[in-house]
């Protein structure tokens, strides 16, 4: 049974699950679903078409399914669904998708947006995945597992970031960002070797680091074509899955790639 606190505006039709808490002040619309053992703290709004799973804790002022901000949207019935043990901060914005990007939103397991992030229309987050306050992503970003984005980082629309990246805070991310990496923050974003204590935290076996070390040394700080580039990175990758996710990361850049800044003090 839901607790559900009387100056709180629940419709009729919305689905709510068992151990539900509703908080003062909280919106929930016609078409929303909402998983077992949820808390909706206070002054949270879930309108749309929207699905969230269970043990999900969303903060005050966090305003999911409302309609995108995009002017090719009208009004189709689109969604966002919501995975579960997220965590949603204070302010964040979740859009639903548009009938151009697929009509769906999607954040999975175990996610953390801090306050006032957005996620915009037909994003698409994997798990485990942080931003933190003030991050923004534009219509269609795909964010892997595991990717850290750093305070009022933005990211461009289309644009993809590999598992367990890190970006810096305040960085303008506008071309794909490939998987294991550290991204420099600031004006001029740049790839700063990999994400080396992300892995150990993740207990990346060390034989897999020095794996994706050879092959980060191989496609973003030798010489030669991208061709050859990645034929040696093939070789180092031999059958290592990680690796081998690296490799078709890269070919399937449609935005183009964050490339090393040459004056990164990483060492690697």
């Amino acid at each position: 049974m839901a607790d559900i606190h009387p100056s709180a505006v629940v419709d009729p039709a919305a689905r709510i699950g068992s151990g539900v808490r509703i908080g003062p002040f909280c919106v929930v619309g016609a078409n929303a679903r909402i998983g077992d053992d949820c808390q909706l703290l206070s002054h949270v709004v879930i309108e749309g078409y929207t699905t969230v799973g269970s043990r999900n804790r969303i903060f005050p002022f966090a305003s999911i399914g409302h309609q995108p901000q995009d002017l090719k949207y009208h009004g189709e019935a689109s969604e966002v669904i919501i995975g579960d043990d997220n965590t949603i901060r204070e302010g964040v914005t979740i859009n639903p998708g548009t009938e151009g990007g697929g009509m769906l939103t999607k954040i999975g397991n175990h996610n953390l947006l801090m306050a006032y992030s957005h996620v915009a229309h037909d994003c698409l987050l994997g798990d485990q995945v942080i931003l933190a306050n003030g991050a923004t992503l534009a219509g269609h970003v795909e964010i892997e597992d595991g990717v850290i984005l750093g305070g009022h980082t933005a990211v461009l629309q289309f644009v993809r970031i590999g598992r367990f990246a890190m970006i810096g805070g305040t960085a303008g991310i506008t071309k794909d960002v490939p998987p294991f990496c550290l991204t420099s923050g600031g004006y001029r974003p740049g790839l700063a070797g990999l994400n080396l204590v992300g892995l150990r935290r993740r207990q990346f076996p060390n034989e897999r680091i020095q794996c994706l070390k050879s092959m980060y040394r191989t496609l973003f700080q030798s010489t030669g074509s991208m061709e050859d580039r990645l034929e040696e990175a093939g070789r180092i990758a031999g059958d290592d899955a990680q690796a081998l996710h690296l490799l078709d990361f890269i070919k399937t850049a449609k935005r183009g790639l964050l490339l090393h800044r040459r004056d990164s003090r990483e060492t690697q």
